[in-house]
């Protein structure tokens, strides 16, 4: 934590529309023995992400003199343990399915309620995630774990009212002038990404987060990655 607090960090905020990730999380749990949480879906669309922003999958060393991109998704994930925070990674996200992150994020779970995860499980990381809203809080700023550049923090999930069009999409400025929208309930999610500032510029993570949130809003997207 002491060495994050050296570092200038830069924060960008984001509200998500995840109605459709619900859906999808609805039609995919009926068929699996093990329990499929939104994390798991938001790992494995993060790491697709990454694929398109691989300089955000990277470590630097102190004096910033030297940057590593990795190749490996190596994304560890903020767990409350019996013994306080811990930071488990899940290795080579890229190739693993969204079941595999699910199978890995329940062992790391029972782990956490003992509190006996082994050096290997907390090291290695490339990137990391913060799912605080879990636990309570819509917005948050998180610090970096160093030596990595990024991090993310996704809120508590809530149900608001927001104004859709004729086509049940969100509506435009121009749609509302028109008088041409809705209202109607929509799950709403919001995310917070922190970067070090030394190496990543604000126009870099705004990009990511774009992508990754139209990961989000539109998952049919997500099959234009399929190889």
């Amino acid at each position: 934590m002491n060495e994050a607090n050296k570092v200038q960090h830069l924060t960008l905020g984001e509200e998500v529309w995840f109605d459709k990730i619900v859906s999808l999380r609805n039609q995919l749990i009926d068929n699996q023995s093990i329990k499929l949480t939104y994390l798991s879906i938001l790992i494995k669309i993060t790491s697709i992400s990454l694929l398109s922003f691989p300089q955000l999958n990277s470590t630097v060393n102190s004096d910033v003199t030297s940057i590593t991109i990795h190749g490996d998704h190596n994304i560890g994930i903020a767990i409350d343990s019996k013994k306080g925070l811990v930071v488990p990674v899940i290795h080579r996200v890229q190739t693993k399915s969204i079941i595999d992150i699910a199978h890995e994020i329940a062992h790391f779970q029972k782990l956490a309620e003992s509190g006996s995860f082994n050096e290997n499980q907390l090291k290695g990381g490339t990137f990391t995630l913060s799912n605080i809203g879990s636990i309570g809080g819509t917005y948050a700023v998180p610090v970096l774990v160093t030596p990595q550049v990024v991090i993310g923090a996704f809120g508590r999930l809530d149900v608001q009212p927001k104004y859709v069009n004729k086509h049940n999409n969100k509506a435009t400025l121009k749609d509302i002038q028109h008088g041409d929208v809705n209202l109607k309930p929509v799950a709403v999610m919001h995310v917070s990404w922190s970067a070090d500032h030394r190496v990543i510029d604000g126009a870099t993570i705004a990009k990511f987060s774009n992508l990754w949130k139209s990961y989000i809003e539109h998952p049919e997207k997500l099959l234009t990655q399929l190889k």
